[in-house]
């Protein structure tokens, strides 16, 4: 199923970001004969828990036979290995599909999954079954689930992607990867190039879901282990006898990287100069604290991961850099800028309440992301510093409600730029780390500009891992935080992504999140009435309302910001599983200008984010 968003209108857009995705799913009619059919699906056995035939039957609701017999392998019991390819048979059917994508008829399984603990629909679709579906697609069968609030226990159908061709053939779902090229997978599976492209078209993306046909299955090659039962005795003990051999030789050679590796380890911790000791000994001779145990075990461990990425600086220097923490190098907040061996540096100085924030900035390195260079405790006060990259163009804010100068120079071009910078850096920490990121606290203050004028996140004080959360302690910005954060003091991606669309509110207008007397008339709100009336009103209300800065330049057009400004509203929907992910805002965001298309960090999605195959 393709959607084109080159000539997207901003109410086709509206439409297009309310209301569920379908991607990379097949339209069928019920009526075809070859409807419904048994086909296979691709699949590799995983390190974790997908390491044997009985789990992954379990996963896809089949025996551990009707995997092993085409997959070519001897015995249902026989182990697997990470990455070990598999045929997984899958009944695919016709399914009608009622609602937000109106009434249509879409070709998957379906397959049914129990929620455990910190289970997610990003993380069954994208792990457990390896991108044969998207949490879009598993939003869509279960529309009566809030992906935000899945209850251990709950049953939930994973829609596989799956086509049926004819009786005497098969169509192979298969997650299409980026060293894969359409003449490899011809030879892999049998098949042919023309027949693949004739099903899939030429324009194949990593980690689309695509169909290889093939009269019969192919024979799988498996590891030497699968088949040992069959061998001679002949055959198992000369195997046997190198084993040994080998067991012996690499015994040896473990013995010899060990004794290097611990000289090393020797070296390297006197040149760190801070070992675990004294961190502990700094820790309990700091004043004023009175830490109890649990928590300095936190502390430790935070350090000693911090220590291994970064690295350790002395209170001196920083006082030397600082010229003793000295007013007139505050950046913002308690942040200082200072100079150690010609280096500049962001000096952020914390609490010991920094334990959530340190393992954060240790597992997180996007450039869309300010990152993390040292890390400092304090033998005088009750603290510690993380040292930053220094970004030199200062936060967002100054540009936008500063002077008239510094917003003249913001160029539509340039907001849209940062715009699609923060909605990649958001994308990283929501869908590529584990577990996942929510920042939580999101404003134009927030994100930092460097030399060429591109975005980085900063600030990961409020910032929390996991899926979903309730917090008592409600602290954000005015303007910033959605309503199911200030009523109920619920966290999800959800939060960043409204916090996400008063910003592009902010880079249009050129107006403060929270505005008036006591900043009663808030900007969000404002934002939500653009797009009301006809088409003429709508473009009237909007060309009023755009930052004037942007009106005396000219590489702007009114469907151009438009467009940003649905997006923007998709954003600050109240019901949170009514808003887009990030890589949806990442992918339409990117279309509305076509040039900015192919300059997307690595990290950004395919074109398949937004229903486009």
């Amino acid at each position: 199923m393709k959607i084109k968003l080159d000539s997207i209108s901003s109410l086709t857009l509206i439409i297009f970001l309310y209301s569920i995705q379908i991607p990379s799913a097949e339209t069928c009619s019920s009526s075809e004969s070859h409807y419904p059919c048994q086909t296979y699906v691709f699949y590799r056995a995983m390190a974790t828990e997908f390491l044997d035939l009985a789990s992954i039957g379990d996963l896809f609701s089949t025996s551990r036979v009707m995997i092993a017999n085409p997959s070519n392998i001897l015995s249902p019991s026989t182990p697997l290995i990470p990455n070990q390819p598999l045929f997984v048979p899958i009944a695919c059917s016709c399914n009608r599909i009622n609602g937000g994508a109106g009434n249509t008829s879409l070709s998957y399984a379906n397959i049914t999954y129990k929620i455990k603990k910190g289970d997610t629909f990003f993380l069954g679709s994208t792990i457990y079954f390896q991108n044969l579906t998207n949490d879009q697609s598993v939003q869509l069968v279960n529309p009566n689930l809030i992906p935000t609030d899945l209850q251990i226990g709950t049953l939930v159908v994973f829609p596989i992607l799956c086509k049926c061709l004819n009786p005497n053939s098969y169509l192979i779902s298969y997650v299409f990867q980026p060293s894969d090229s359409i003449s490899s997978l011809a030879l892999k599976f049998g098949s042919t190039s023309k027949s693949i492209v004739d099903i899939n078209g030429d324009e194949l993306q990593p980690f689309d879901t695509i169909f290889i046909p093939v009269s019969r299955l192919p024979r799988l090659p498996q590891p030497i282990f699968a088949h040992q039962s069959s061998r001679s005795y002949k055959q198992r003990s000369t195997i046997i006898g190198l084993e040994i051999g080998l067991g012996i030789t690499g015994f040896l050679l473990a013995s010899v990287i060990g004794l290097w590796g611990y000289r090393e380890f020797v070296i390297m911790k006197k040149r760190k100069g801070s070992s675990d000791e004294e961190i502990h000994h700094l820790i309990r001779g700091v004043k004023g604290i009175n830490m109890k145990e649990e928590e300095e075990v936190n502390l430790m461990a935070d350090i000693s991961q911090c220590l291994d990425k970064c690295k350790m600086f002395r209170i001196e220097e920083l006082r030397e850099a600082t010229d003793g923490f000295d007013s007139r190098l505050l950046i913002q907040g308690s942040v200082y800028k200072g100079c150690i061996d010609g280096v500049l540096y962001s000096i952020k100085k914390m609490g010991w309440n920094a334990f959530e924030e340190l393992q954060i900035l240790h597992r997180v390195n996007h450039g869309n992301l300010v990152g993390i260079e040292g890390f400092c405790m304090d033998p005088e006060e009750t603290g510690c510093y993380i040292v930053h990259e220094f970004v030199e163009n200062g936060s967002l804010h100054s540009w936008l409600h500063g002077s008239a100068n510094r917003r003249h120079n913001l160029c539509w071009k340039t907001r849209l730029r940062i715009a699609i910078d923060v909605a990649n850096g958001l994308q990283y920490i929501h869908e590529h780390t584990r577990p996942q990121v929510i920042h939580k606290d999101i404003k134009s203050s927030n994100i930092l500009l460097d030399s060429n004028m591109r975005a980085k996140i900063a600030n990961f004080g409020l910032a929390r891992s996991g899926c979903n959360a309730l917090t008592v302690h409600v602290n954000s910005t005015q303007g910033y935080a959605p309503p199911e954060y200030l009523k109920d003091g619920l966290i999800s991606t959800k939060t960043d992504v409204f916090s996400f669309g008063v910003v592009l509110a902010e880079l249009v207008s050129g107006k403060e999140a929270a505005m008036g007397e006591g900043g009663n008339s808030m900007l969000w709100k404002m934002a939500g009435m653009m797009m009301e009336g006809k088409e003429e009103e709508r473009r009237k209300r909007v060309s009023e309302w755009m930052d004037d800065a942007i009106l005396k330049q000219s590489d702007w057009s009114i469907e151009n910001v438009m467009n940003v400004i649905v997006i923007a509203i998709a954003c600050l929907r109240k019901e949170p599983s009514k808003r887009p992910s990030m890589m949806e805002i990442v992918y339409a965001l990117c279309k509305t200008s076509e040039d900015m298309f192919f300059d997307v960090s690595e990290d950004g999605p395919s074109p398949r984010a937004l229903n486009a195959r």
